[in-house]
């Protein structure tokens, strides 16, 4: 299990993670989100240990990656612009994956395969798309313990997205690697991440079970004879609240059967309930702390 404990980091006089804490279990897809400047990237190169925090630890699996060189061998980071020396192929960076990791042949040839990738052709040759294809080629072949993904999907086209999505499965299934991506798509988290966390503020806001997170809160459609502010339904954990005419859309957090309860004291004439996807969960956490905060 991966445990973040209270990092700190700062550049110079600028803070960009405060106290973040959280978990990933083995065998878990973690989503990373935020918006631009929330501080992913430097969050994942300290878990990584491309960069050491000023305050708090990073355990794997109990040990301590700052101070324990030989747990790095059990982390890949791959960022969201990958480097590769002028010059280098596909085979030469076979070799110096190797060199640092146990990297699997067969996983290596099946991968490669997939990605559709010439081991012989200059990588500075290679196309934005095909670059990410080549981190994530390595990515799979080294089976890390903890593998850490900067905006996997950037550049990469549906079949290949797909392809990876299932080769990443797999090898959660077989190996029990923990994994966290960050990504602005948060429509292709949603397809293989079971836990998430968004950071805002230089902290981590919110974190937890994807699913349950998605079942805890709902869209309401609604309309009403009366007129009702917000303030008239002080039982509920209203997120949102939107009014045009006589209809209205509640964004609720709670139980779905107990907030329609309440909802149905108000003598509705219609109801719907509609699911929130993750995207509109990252949204509406957002912005429903912006609002509060500016209360």
């Amino acid at each position: 299990m991966l445990s973040i404990e209270n990092i700190t980091k700062s550049f110079g006089e600028k803070e960009v993670l405060e106290n973040v804490c959280f978990k990933v279990e083995d065998g878990s897809i973690f989503g990373l989100v935020g918006v631009n400047g929330a501080g992913k990237s430097t969050l994942l190169r300290v878990i990584s240990g491309v960069y050491t925090p000023e305050q708090g630890e990073v355990l794997l699996d109990g040990r301590n990656t700052g101070k324990d060189p030989s747990v790095r061998k059990e982390i890949l980071y791959v960022s969201d612009d990958p480097y590769y020396p002028y010059g280098s192929t596909i085979e030469s960076m076979k070799l110096y994956f190797s060199s640092f990791y146990d990297l699997d042949e067969e996983a290596y040839q099946k991968y490669l395969n997939m990605f559709h990738l010439d081991p012989k052709v200059s990588i500075s040759n290679f196309s934005k798309g095909m670059k990410r294809q080549a981190s994530l080629l390595f990515a799979l072949s080294v089976h890390p313990k903890l593998l850490l993904l900067d905006e996997a999907f950037d550049g990469l086209d549906p079949l290949v997205r797909l392809n990876f999505k299932k080769a990443l499965a797999e090898l959660i299934d077989e190996k029990q690697i923990s994994v966290i991506i960050s990504s602005h798509s948060l429509k292709e988290l949603e397809d293989i991440c079971d836990s998430f966390g968004i950071l805002e503020d230089h902290r981590m806001s919110t974190y937890g079970d994807l699913l349950e997170s998605k079942e805890n809160i709902n869209k309401y459609q609604l309309a009403f004879n009366d007129d009702y502010t917000r303030a008239d339904f002080p039982e509920l954990d209203i997120v949102r609240f939107e009014k045009q005419g006589r209809v209205y859309q509640l964004v609720i957090r709670g139980n779905e059967e107990t907030v329609r309860a309440e909802l149905e004291k108000k003598s509705p004439l219609l109801i719907d309930v509609l699911p929130v996807n993750f995207e509109e969960l990252f949204i509406y956490e957002v912005a429903n702390r912006n609002e509060v905060e500016h209360e």
